[in-house]
């Protein structure tokens, strides 16, 4: 095995654009915006016959969003190049955060970011796109899966109110 030379490893927000991702990747448009594919569907599967596993690309341009959804498993997202990302999450669909999915550890970014089972969750690029990857366990079903109406976003509770 010869040495990688440091021309040999390239940066893809350097030499790509977004729309050269998508085709080389073989991306599609996902309903809840941005492109994907799904790259592997585990055949083992759990009692009910779900597969235990799936992984996806997901791609967001500049201007796009991954709109507020939820999913009936874990997600975990990866950061894989171009500009870092905002996941915003909401357990209950009032309280919220907003986690950076990025390389740069310094400022607080993570490559991994886990959004639980039946959390809301919203994504969008910083930059110009974003690149990363899905991981669902159980594996992701569309039965599975929830969009909120247009325009919906976490409400925060009232001060002094309940849920």
């Amino acid at each position: 095995m010869s040495a990688v030379s440091a021309k040999d490893v390239l940066n893809l927000k350097d030499v790509l654009g977004a729309k050269e991702i998508i085709r080389l990747l073989e991306l599609q448009p996902h309903p809840e915006g941005g492109h994907f594919r799904e790259t592997f569907r585990d055949p083992a599967v759990d009692a009910a016959g779900r597969s235990v596993g799936t992984a996806i690309y997901y791609l967001l341009e500049a201007g796009e969003v991954s709109e507020w959804h939820r999913v009936d498993a874990a997600e975990i997202w990866h950061w894989y190049a171009g500009a870092p990302m905002v996941i915003s999450t909401s357990p209950n669909g009032h309280d919220a955060s907003a986690q950076h999915l990025g390389p740069s550890l310094m400022t607080g970014q993570r490559p991994q970011i886990v959004v639980p089972k039946g959390h809301w969750q919203s994504a969008t690029s910083l930059g110009a796109w974003t690149l990363v990857g899905c991981t669902v366990s159980p594996g992701f079903e569309f039965a599975g899966f929830e969009m909120a109406a247009p325009g919906w976003r976490p409400t925060p509770r009232k001060a002094g109110g309940g849920a």
